[in-house]
């Protein structure tokens, strides 16, 4: 279901370059499915048969109908991974693919904004709400603030014991403040595998009970996530391996100096999608003072804003656009009877063909710009494709990384950030920091 095009890479990627890459494909491809790469622990999403066990993943379709059952809406409370996979799956298929039975989603805990969470708290009096807290370790300080304020509006709300059965707890297994809490009060929880990373846990129960209580067909999900790991899986030869053909020809163009990849659409619904694309990527690649620099633009409107530094600006990038070729809507220009606005050579076309025309033209126009760039179709975007989709970018971030040298599966420049947030915060134990940053302020 996806097409890998790259005639537009020309004279910058070409058989030969990728060829020269061929064994270092075949080490990163063998790093990968022998788990003995760097952060081998933190390959359990690999195979996508066995993240879930069967049983919690009924207890997730179980859990998903209560939530039905009890509520209209359901706040999802993370940051990072443990938010964004689900909401680019939620926002970017289309809701016929949802059954009738779906809630809607709200997302909190990826900020600490106290306009957007008070326009939240003041939003939920107008719904029956359920809740799912995700969190590691529950000590995280965004989600974790976020969680208080809710748990305190639900127990609030509707009492402590119903609140308890509204609150849905996705943890880990043994340890960590969440478990603990959960336990105590005896919240449903699901496990985060030990072995899955969050910017590779959408397909986890990370992301599956939000995206089954929006009435979406996990069970196809996670079949398409299989056919991925099937087709993508069956051959290491860098020529007809759509994925590794991705990942070689993104690596060479970055030792070639193009420093940043483009991702851009066509498809307003797929800017959730772009926005986990950059996290799986920028948290996995940039360490070292290195790798590739993730970025995403959405046309048209951003043809209007960005266009023209990607049409004459530095040459010191590349483009991949991510298109659906016959999406399911259908919206057909109307024949207005005149041509004041010059569009009656358009009346009687389909939106959705307009839209493909303008990605050729703007990817002809990118490549006569001296901008790289190659294209991801899918033929339609539907729950399966989406699996597919998803799968095949972690698998291409693994192998661009292990290309790369660098461990795709940690993240410690992460914790900088986390330290003096701390340190001015007056958090326990970060005294002395405090003292030295703020003399710096």
């Amino acid at each position: 279901m996806i097409r890998y095009e790259q005639k537009n890479l020309h004279p910058w990627i070409n058989d030969d370059v990728l060829k020269a890459l061929q064994p270092q494909v075949e080490s990163a491809c063998e790093l990968l499915a022998s788990r003995k790469g760097p952060g081998g622990d933190f390959i359990g999403w690999y195979d996508p048969s066995k993240v879930v066990p069967a049983a919690e993943l009924d207890a997730i379709k179980e859990a998903s109908k209560r939530i039905q059952d009890q509520s209209e809406l359901l706040v999802t409370v993370g940051i990072g991974g443990s938010y964004l996979g689900a909401r680019a799956v939620l926002e970017g298929l289309p809701w016929d693919e949802a059954s009738e039975n779906g809630v809607d989603i709200d997302f909190a805990g990826h900020h600490m904004s106290a306009r957007d969470t008070e326009m939240l708290l003041d939003h939920l009096d107008d719904y029956e709400v359920s809740i799912n807290v995700i969190s590691k370790s529950g000590t995280t300080t965004e989600p974790a603030i976020a969680f208080r304020l809710l748990k305190a509006y639900m127990e609030d709300r509707y009492g402590k014991d119903e609140a308890k059965n509204r609150i849905y707890a996705t943890t880990d297994a043994k340890k960590g403040a969440l478990r603990k809490l959960a336990t105590e009060e005896g919240y449903a929880t699901f496990v985060i595998p030990d072995d899955v990373g969050g910017r590779f846990s959408v397909l986890s129960p990370v992301g599956l009970l939000p995206i089954a209580a929006a009435g979406f067909d996990i069970d196809a999900l996670l079949a398409g996530a299989m056919d991925s790991f099937k087709t993508y899986g069956a051959s290491t030869d860098v020529l007809t391996n759509d994925c590794l053909r991705y990942a070689a020809s993104r690596v060479a163009l970055y030792r070639q100096g193009k420093a940043i990849e483009i991702l851009s659409t066509f498809e307003p619904a797929f800017h959730y999608l772009i926005e986990w694309w950059k996290q799986l990527n920028g948290e996995s690649e940039g360490k070292n003072r290195s790798g590739l620099f993730p970025a995403g633009c959405e046309f048209s409107t951003d043809l209007h804003s960005m266009g023209q530094w990607i049409q004459e600006g530095q040459r010191n990038a590349f483009e991949t656009f991510l298109i659906e070729e016959k999406p399911s809507a259908s919206v057909v220009v109307p024949d207005t009877g005149d041509d004041l606005d010059g569009l009656a050579y358009l009346a009687g076309r389909e939106l959705s063909e307009i839209n493909l025309e303008a990605w050729k033209g703007v990817s002809l126009a990118h490549y006569d710009g001296g901008m790289p760039n190659s294209s991801l179709i899918v033929e339609s975007m539907t729950t399966r494709t989406m699996g597919e989709l998803i799968h095949f970018f972690e698998r291409a971030t693994g192998i661009s990384c292990y290309l790369q040298g660098v461990n795709p599966f940690d993240q410690p420049g992460v914790e900088a950030y986390k330290a003096n947030m701390f340190a001015l915060l007056g958090k326990p134990g970060f005294e002395a920091q405090a003292q030295a940053l703020r003399a710096r302020l």
